[in-house]
């Protein structure tokens, strides 16, 4: 997966299409991550305790990665590698594929 916990994306498709946020967690088994305010769920929790109160709680879920690109600026941008060798180590770099800038 090119996009890490923490980077900000923007929706390319779906009910959300538009919407930006921040990667709260990726979950690369499924291909998938949770953005912060986006495909959002309201889910009935029971109450705890015998006295305590139920409520509603609205989640973010999971998206599909190929559905997020990730935001440079304003526009969506895609994302590659650059790998540098420095002797015997070699450094591998996320870059923008637009501008060519390290992400």
């Amino acid at each position: 997966m090119k996009i890490k916990k923490g980077d900000n994306v923007i929706v390319t498709t779906g009910k959300d299409k538009g919407k930006t946020g921040s990667i709260l967690e990726t979950l690369p088994k499924t291909d998938q991550v949770v953005i912060d305010g986006v495909n959002v769920a309201t889910r009935h929790q029971k109450n705890k305790r015998a006295r305590s109160q139920g409520q509603i709680i609205e989640k973010s879920m999971p998206i599909h990665v190929s559905n997020v690109s990730l935001v440079e600026g304003k526009k969506p941008v895609r994302v590659g590698y650059k790998v540098e060798k420095d002797g015997d180590k070699t450094k591998k770099t996320r870059i923008s594929r637009a501008s060519g800038k390290a992400i």
